[in-house]
This record gives structure tokens, sequence and C-alpha cells, in this order.
């Protein structure tokens, strides 16, 4: 019986981890345009900070802008952004 706790436990730990990797990358591509259309990354971070984020890291990884932000409250928040017009697509 205590096998069967484990590996339910083990396994509900290895579907949660699966669940945040794949959430953090969104999984997708924030845009299909190419990157000859994406804004520079200081224009994005210009665009985030505009709305009231401190963005503290900022990158382009697989077609979106991933920024490492404090929001408003003060809290951690990374957002997912279109590169291509600064839109919020998701965040974290």
């Amino acid at each position: 019986m205590r096998k069967i706790t484990v590996s339910t436990v083990t396994a509900a730990a290895l579907l949660a981890a699966a669940a945040t990797a794949h959430a953090g990358s969104l999984g997708r591509p924030c845009t299909a345009a190419p990157p000859t259309d994406w804004l520079p990354l200081e224009q994005l971070q210009a665009k985030i900070e505009a709305q009231g984020y401190k963005v503290q890291k900022a990158k382009l990884k697989n077609a979106c802008g991933e920024l490492y932000t404090i929001d408003k409250s003060g809290s951690r928040v990374e957002l997912f952004v279109d590169p291509t017009s600064g839109k919020i697509v998701g965040q974290l």
C-alpha cells in the first residue's frame, strides 16, 4: 500500500513539473511573424514599463518576448509578450 502512495505522489509531482514547464514557455510562439518584423527588445521593455511594470530582465525566446518584471503591487511576474506589438499574451 505504501508503494502505491509513493508512486502516486511521485507521478503527481512529475505532472506538476511538466505543467509548469509548459506554462513557462506558453507551449507555443507568441507570433508567426518573421524576426524582421519584431520590435527591438528595448522597445518591448519600454511598452511594458509604460503599463506600470518594472522590467528586471528581458529576452526573446521561441518567438516570444520573455520579461521578468515587478508589478505595481511589488510581486514578481513573468510576462510573455508578442514581439511585433508589445501586447502581453500571457503571464506567470
